[in-house]
């Protein structure tokens, strides 16, 4: 049904383009009034789900609390942050005369909402002869879940609570007082009660003594254990008469979590609801997203709300990349993906910028800005709160939010207190990291990669007008540099693979490029046991990011090569639409038979990388219309778009069919940003990363803009210099330059002076080389010498020297 809602203008991306022609179909967000939407995937039951998640939710005012919905149960309850879940599940299970029925394995229940945007969710689950309701309600005041049910036909409600305290199924003691259930591990507590009393009030061991166990045993419940202690434990109780209000509250204490959840039930459910879609209402007013159909325009409403909702409310602007834990049932893991990785929350920021909403993108920069750490870097991931979890370091995790902060700037957005020396330090780190990352995106293997360089080189561009005038002459002269050689770096010609698909070269994923300049060696593959491939054949969609944002046209030859090589080795065909893997041999996925991803695997395909193909498709001048309905074809029955999905033969066991969601992450905030970014891309016709500044600089992507000067570096030797450029020769710390001409001929030495950043170097200029073909050198550290003797040849274009594979 097409819309039309109070709002609408004809600008209605004013804030991305100074003008704009106006579409049709671009709507902004719908009043609560228009009707409820039932979610499924074209061609998918409703009933059917691939994985645990139908949809996430949570309150916008002072609750803490997210909770996950899955198989029409409550999966993960998160408390105070979103980085700590709580419980395991709260399933529902229906007793009756002489039998029971296990609702999570049923599979019969539709997830309902009133808008997309809107997540009070209506949980249906139904049969021959019973229908439960179920509505979802995050106490928009308190640290509670609202569960108010109703039953339709000849059952009892039952209801088991899985506490995993603390983030941990060890170690919890649950007990029953007063007709309520309590779970304490640690400084963390809840309490489960209802707004009439609970029967059959019992707390067991999992697996020994538990609800279930007690059904499957007596097919009611029978046990009445008040007390379990230390260890896996689990709360079950029969729900009084045909509806009523169950409660889960959270606190640090028993008595704190018995006291907001007394005092939630004591509360007018209806009023709660009103208020919480009133907040989410007002959040949704400022939305405008396309919308080419009602499939396509409901996904990108569904998909900014879930960015929102992963917003941490005690640390306003940390977003985790997922409410989930990848293949959750075989791990006890305290991260899962609900932490903060700063690539994945800045893609997030540009997907509500072109949803125009700011605040969050300012919120979101603002808490980038205070986790920065002092070197200028972000961990790899963080808790909300900014403790490191893993601490990795991802060259581009450094870059993303300069580009943030610069679209903002571009935008005529006020700076945030401190983006000058959030800035600043960012640049300093790249300057004296890159162009190699100590890992690459996929958080796998160092070297150098053409979408880590990509952000970098845009990063050292866009931050020139927060440095100081000899800081922004270097990092521009850097950018120059590697944006000129990265070819040498990452595009090999005429190999086996390329002779094989037909092509003169491509972008390969990662590379360590030797002393000779050749990308040669070979990559291990993470999650293979230890299996390596040649750098020359692995290939990814990485490289898509130099066309993104503006480093290389997207018709140069080279990419579209490389377009052609990933169509034929990536791509795979499934019912939802063409998926691409990450690379080839990728080992991050089940295994053949199904199992769960354990440290090894098989790599599956992932939908956000159809929205990075579909970039590609749009910078080409096609319609990226295809990209977008696989990638909603991927979503699950709710409209959560997961990390990858089953791209092989089904298994029914393993609840595994090909195009639909796989047991890794879901929903992952990075597809639904790139689905976002992908659906207002095709509106405006750029990308919504793509910054003015690098398109000034580098607008003649037909050929890399000549750099003034190299940067020859220790990770990235200089093979060849082109004649009437000077040569940087750098380091970290002092050095002094033994160096000759044509085979050590006029020796000279020089001391390295200090360079912007805290680098050090030696310049030589381009007229002091001009009269010799070739430049050795060796340096004395304050430790003494290094002991290698270096060349470079003067006069060539070191492209004449690389592109090609060792041997």
């Amino acid at each position: 049904m097409q819309r039309s809602w109070p709002g609408h203008t004809a600008s209605g991306y004013s804030w991305l383009l100074p003008a704009m022609t106006e579409r049709t179909d671009m709507d902004p967000t719908p009043t609560s009034a228009d009707t409820g939407v039932a979610f499924g995937a074209p061609g998918i039951s409703p009933t059917w789900c691939s994985s645990d998640k139908d949809y996430v939710t949570t309150a916008l005012n002072g609750s803490r609390l997210w909770a996950t919905v899955g198989h029409g149960i409550i999966n993960e309850i998160y408390w105070p942050s979103t980085g700590q879940p709580q419980i395991r599940d709260l399933g529902f299970y229906l007793i009756g005369a002489g039998k029971w029925i296990d609702l999570k394995r049923e599979r019969r229940y539709r997830v309902a909402t009133p808008e997309p945007y809107l997540p009070a969710l209506t949980i249906t689950h139904y049969g021959a002869d019973y229908e439960l309701t179920v509505e979802v309600l995050p106490d928009p005041l308190r640290d509670v879940l609202l569960l108010r049910y109703r039953i339709v036909g000849p059952y009892r409600v039952a209801a088991i609570l899985a506490p995993h305290l603390g983030s941990t199924g060890r170690g919890n003691s649950a007990w029953v007082d007063d007709g309520v259930g309590f779970a304490r591990h640690r400084g963390h507590a809840l309490c489960l009660a209802a707004d009439q009393p609970l029967a059959q009030l019992s707390c067991g061991y999992v697996g020994a003594s538990d609800g279930w166990q007690d059904l499957y045993r007596h097919g009611r419940l029978t046990w009445r254990f008040d007390r379990a202690e230390n260890g896996t434990v689990a709360i079950s109780a029969e729900l009084a008469g045909t509806s009523g209000v169950l409660a889960v509250g959270f606190d640090g204490t028993p008595i704190g979590a018995f006291t907001r959840t007394r005092t939630a039930l004591a509360a007018d459910f209806d009023a709660l609801r009103s208020q919480f879609l009133a907040e989410w209402e007002q959040w949704g007013s400022r939305l405008r997203l396309p919308r080419p159909d009602a499939p396509l325009g409901d996904l990108a409403l569904l998909s900014a709300a879930m960015l929102k909702i992963h917003e941490d409310r005690s640390y306003p602007g940390a977003v985790v990349a997922s409410l989930s834990v990848p293949w959750g049932n075989s791990t006890d893991s305290l991260g899962g993906y609900h932490l903060v990785w700063p690539r994945d929350g800045t893609l997030t920021a540009f997907a509500l910028l072109a949803a125009n909403q700011f605040d969050d993108v300012r919120n979101i920069l603002a808490h980038l800005i205070a986790s920065q750490r002092r070197d200028g870097h972000w961990p790899q991931n963080y808790f909300p709160r900014g403790e490191p979890y893993w601490i990795g370091v991802q060259l581009d995790e450094s870059a993303f939010p300069v580009l943030l902060a610069a679209k903002l700037a571009e935008l005529g957005e006020k700076d945030l207190p401190g983006t000058a020396q959030m800035v600043r330090a960012a640049v300093e780190f790249i300057a004296r990291t890159g162009p190699t990352s100590p890992q690459d995106r996929w958080e796998e293997n160092a070297g150098v990669s053409p979408f880590t360089l990509a952000v970098a080189i845009a990063a050292l561009v866009a931050a020139a007008p927060w440095l100081a005038a000899d800081e922004r002459d270097y990092a521009l002269s850097l950018a120059d540099d590697w944006n000129e050689r990265l070819e040498s770096w990452c595009y090999v010609r005429d190999t086996a693979l390329a002779r094989e698909q037909g092509v003169e070269g491509y972008y390969v994923r990662i590379a360590s490029p030797d002393a000779t300049g050749h990308i040669d060696g070979r990559v291990q593959l993470r999650n293979r046991a230890g299996e390596t491939i040649s750098a020359a054949t692995l290939v990814s969609l990485d490289f898509s990011y130099l066309v993104r944002l503006g480093l290389r046209s997207a018709r140069d030859p080279r990419v579209q090569d490389t377009i052609r090589v990933v169509d034929r080795m990536l791509k795979v065909e499934t019912p939802s639409g063409p998926v691409y893997h990450r690379y080839n041999d990728d080992g991050y996925g089940e295994y053949p038979d199904g199992r769960a991803f354990d440290g090894n695997g098989v790599g599956r395909a992932w939908p956000l990388l159809c929205g990075e193909r579909g970039h590609l498709a749009l910078q080409s001048g096609e319609d990226p219309i295809e990209y977008l309905e696989t990638m909603r074809n991927c979503s699950s029955p709710g409209g959560l778009l997961p990390e990858q999905v089953w791209d092989t033969a089904p298994i029914a066991a393993m609840e595994l069919s090909p195009g639909r969601p796989s047991g890794s992450a879901m929903p992952l905030l990075w597809a639904h940003a790139e689905f976002l970014k992908l659906l207002v891309a095709r509106d405006i016709g750029r990308p919504v990363e793509l910054l003015q500044a690098v398109q000034r600089r580098y607008h003649d992507v037909s050929a890399p803009r000549p750099a003034a000067a190299h940067h020859w570096r220790n990770e990235v030797p200089l093979v060849s210099l082109p004649r009437e450029r000077d040569l940087l020769i750098e380091d970290r710390t002092p050095f002094s330059l033994h160096f000759g001409f044509d085979s050590w001929q006029h020796i000279q030495d020089r001391a390295a002076r200090p360079q912007p950043f805290g680098l050090w170097a030696v310049r030589l200029t381009a007229a002091e080389l001009a009269q010799a073909s070739e430049l050795n050198f060796t340096r004395c550290y304050p430790g003494g010498w290094e002991n290698v003797d270096h060349c470079v040849e003067l006069g060539q274009s070191e492209l004449t020297h690389a592109l090609l594979p060792a041997g």
